[in-house]
């Protein structure tokens, strides 16, 4: 076949399936409001957990940032390497607890960059069936031998663990901290155990944990931090900007050796134009907000206790999640469009995700909640879902 008809065959096999994606256009970032596609929308499928994509410092700190330049003008090796960079990271590193963090243009150039540094042919990469697709790909690119284990299951990681010591060279262990669909957390303090037992590295993914979790001393340090890890324990630590910080790019944090080594071997990081200074001053504005307004967190928790209670007492069966992700597990494709769809039509934009972004027959409305949203916002959600299942007898899968 042309190109032009493999396109259209495939495309079609897609639409068939229910499993076509369409864009939808905002004409802001959304604060929970947003106008969708030229209608205004209460928003519950935000990753800005904590509503920093549109604080006035946050936007200032950008708009500020811009005077240092519109981009970096080349890669970080070669003149994009700003002092804004690395004001940076040295704030990153000191809200992680770590010794040193390296700066990436998104999560999954540093996901990828990094497991490919770490590991390639002779060693082993063990990785949850559930990690974010740039885990996935960072594994099926780096040439190290892919072991997987089922969904959290601590069994099923030892035996990858006592596999890979039969196979050989260096293992690294990569999980999500938060996982980005499920909304649950790994096991991370048993992980780590298991890790140390055999001499292998942990690698956490904090994407959705950084900024919105973290423990009394390192209060924005995510999952790892809330499990009480510390760099001996988690090695390799990547969390985002494009979520809780509510800006864009990435970060790996550890040892002082580790981001040398990085620097040296990370090809996405060696071969990419450094990120634009804005982006950078808006990061540092945004941590420092977080640092400064905890409450913004303690908001964040009572939104979703709230949720899950009014939830509950609509026999809504969610998935069991502490996270701000709220999933709604409903399996057909087309019922969770449909749904999707008539939510819509009520006036609030919710995730519908289906395969391939999750496993076959586990289709969900991925509801994301924030620290803007209000108690009366969440009952109007609440309702509109009710109403919206019983119209459609759209029973959510037992989990």
């Amino acid at each position: 076949m042309t190109l032009a008809e493999t396109l259209r065959a495939r495309l079609q096999e897609r639409r068939e399936r229910n499993l076509y994606r369409h864009l939808k256009t905002l004409a802001a970032a959304p604060s929970p409001r947003a106008v969708v596609d030229g209608r205004e929308l209460l928003t519950f499928s935000s990753n800005d957990y904590l509503g920093l994509a549109t604080h006035p410092e946050v936007i200032a700190a950008q708009r500020e940032g811009a005077s240092l330049g519109a981009g970096a003008t080349a890669s970080h090796l070669v003149n994009g390497h700003l002092e804004i960079h690395a004001r940076l990271q040295e704030k990153i590193a000191e809200v992680t607890g770590r010794e040193a963090a390296l700066v990436f243009s998104s999560g999954y150039m540093a996901n990828i960059g990094t497991i490919c540094a770490l590991v390639g042919r002779g060693d082993n990469i063990i990785s949850d069936r559930l990690n974010h697709a740039s885990l996935i790909d960072g594994a099926r690119l780096c040439g190290a031998a892919s072991l997987r284990f089922a969904h959290s299951d601590l069994g099923g990681m030892e035996r990858q663990l006592q596999r890979a010591a039969q196979n050989g060279g260096n293992t690294l262990v990569a999980v999500d901290g938060v996982y980005s669909m499920d909304g649950d957390l790994a096991p991370l303090a048993e992980m780590a155990g298991l890790c140390r037992r055999y001499n292998a590295w942990l690698m956490v993914d904090e994407a959705h944990g950084f900024g919105a979790m973290g423990s009394p001393d390192l209060p924005l340090a995510g999952s790892v931090a809330a499990a009480g890890l510390d760099q001996d324990a988690v090695p390799v630590m990547m969390g985002t900007l494009g979520k809780a910080a509510g800006n864009a790019g990435a970060f790996v944090a550890g040892s002082r050796e580790l981001i040398d080594y990085l620097v040296q071997f990370a090809r996405p990081y060696v071969y990419t134009t450094g990120m634009p200074p804005a982006v950078a001053a808006g990061c540092l504005a945004a941590i420092d907000v977080m640092l400064r307004e905890p409450e913004r967190r303690e908001l964040l928790k009572c939104n979703i206790a709230f949720f899950r209670t009014r939830a509950g007492a609509l026999k809504l069966p969610l998935m069991e999640s502490a996270s701000a992700i709220q999933p709604l597990l409903l399996g057909c494709e087309k019922k969770v469009m449909a749904v999707a769809a008539e939510l819509q039509r009520l006036g609030f934009l919710v995730g519908a995700i289906r395969p391939p972004t999750v496993p076959a027959g586990t289709a969900r409305l991925r509801i994301t909640l924030t620290a803007n949203h209000t108690q009366a916002q969440i009952e109007a959600l609440l309702a509109a879902l009710d109403a919206s299942l019983r119209a459609f007898g759209a029973s959510a899968v037992p989990v």
